[in-house]
């Protein structure tokens, strides 16, 4: 049986990973070595920033949450809770919208959350001792 050089599937192989690499710079969308480097280098960012958009757009909405919070003279962690004991299921991205669009609505929730918040005992002073 003879052998076979597989001349086409390389060269489509070579097409394909240098299409992948288009818009990189110098040899890293021309030569197939760099390309297919460049090209995995790509990827491992991608899979990485897909998960820290998430990460981001979490924090500026709390971010948001607790400055609405602030202007209304209760903390985040106090909202929250009294969320969570007054049964009202938003998510995040939903509070800081309505924060940001609806204040009537917003100074309702946090009316409604400070009510059922579990009231925060009062500090007590250190005694040194000794």
């Amino acid at each position: 049986m003879p052998r076979v050089r597989k001349g086409a599937a390389r060269a489509q192989a070579r097409k394909r990973l240098l299409r992948k690499a288009r818009g990189h710079f110098g040899s890293n969308s021309t030569s197939k070595y760099r390309a297919k480097m460049a090209v995995v280098r790509a990827g491992v960012y991608a899979h990485r920033d897909r998960r820290r958009i998430k990460r981001d757009y979490r924090k500026l909405w709390i971010t948001r949450i607790t400055a609405a919070c602030r202007m209304r003279g209760t903390r985040y962690s106090l909202f929250t809770n009294g969320l969570r004991r007054a049964g009202i299921l938003l998510n995040r991205k939903m509070l800081s919208e309505i924060a940001i669009h609806d204040p009537k609505l917003f100074d309702k929730i946090v009316a409604q959350a400070t009510k059922a918040a579990k009231p925060v005992p009062a500090k007590q002073p250190r005694v040194k001792v000794g």
